[in-house]
């Protein structure tokens, strides 16, 4: 999908672009932002995408492994669950019939091991615990969906950055969106200056090298939710990368409540008005879908 130059991408709600034409690499940065603008609304309204979410359910609350609306008996069974009496279900594509031992899904929702009629059934592991994610394209989020406020692109938030490692990986233990605490491994800190000041974010590594940061600034509740995620590329070999705040994306749960997204970890609370990328839903009150 590709963008008119004066377009948002769908669902995005952002006045006319504001920043200058007069270079080569303005002009190619701003078309690549348009572009990738244009996947991430597809993204999110896509039929199995987050918007579909109806429920995350912890099967250490269902001792007796009967889910609310969902096929079969789930029970956590050391590195997997197991799963039996699920009549109507799909296992891997196929009609299942007797026991499933199921490990934990990755990729996206739409290959999932099970699914139930259009739905399509997750399954998370978080600190050895297990829960059954629900995809359901009917969702009443989906299908009600009122975009998102996105600032327009703007040359000042896209800056240099250098990423600079821990001597070891560490794992600090945050609040998430759902009121349980979990471990976030954090792999250094990402540094860079806008309007002459200089800021460092501490970030993960991601499985393809690239960075992602958890982060909170002054328009968080004023404006922006509460906070917001920002990824880079793998930074090169010298330890630079590029950040982009025009990238800043919301975070799953301010889609919806059935999300755990952890919150900025210390240190991860900017005193800077990202005024950039995504801002939250439109028509959002300032505490945002369930106060999370």
């Amino acid at each position: 999908m590709s963008l008119t130059p004066h377009d948002t991408a769908p669902h995005d709600t952002a006045p006319h672009d504001t920043a200058p034409h007069d270079s080569a690499a303005t002009t190619v940065a701003l078309a690549e932002w348009r572009r990738w603008r244009a996947a991430r609304a597809q993204a999110l309204t896509a039929p199995w995408g987050p918007l579909s979410v109806t429920g995350t359910h912890w099967l250490d609350d269902y001792p007796d492994g009967l889910l609310p609306d969902i096929p079969g008996r789930w029970r956590p069974a050391g590195e997997h669950v197991s799963l039996t009496r699920g009549a109507g279900l799909l296992v891997r594509g196929r009609p299942y019939a007797g026991e499933a031992l199921l490990a934990a899904d990755a990729g996206p929702a739409e290959r999932a091991q099970v699914a139930h009629r259009r739905r399509r059934l997750t399954l998370l592991e978080r600190e050895g615990a297990w829960a059954v994610r629900v995809h359901d394209p009917d969702a009443p989020a989906r299908r009600a969906f009122p975009g998102l406020e996105v600032s327009p692109w703007e040359a000042r938030w896209a800056v240099g950055g250098r990423f600079v490692p821990y001597e070891a990986g560490r794992t600090v233990r945050v609040p998430h969106a759902d009121g349980r605490e979990r471990g976030l491994a954090l792999g250094g800190e990402l540094r860079f200056c806008v309007q002459g000041s200089a800021y460092a974010l501490r970030v993960g590594v991601q499985q393809d090298g690239g960075l992602g940061a958890i982060f909170a600034d002054a328009t968080s509740g004023a404006g922006s939710h509460r906070f917001r995620f920002l990824f880079t590329p793998a930074p090169a070999p010298d330890g630079t990368v590029p950040v982009d705040f025009n990238r800043a994306v919301l975070p799953p749960r301010a889609l919806g409540t059935h999300f755990l997204c952890p919150f900025p970890p210390p240190g991860n609370t900017l005193a800077l008005a990202v005024a950039a990328g995504e801002r939250r839903l439109v028509g959002e009150g300032e505490e945002g879908p369930g106060g999370s």
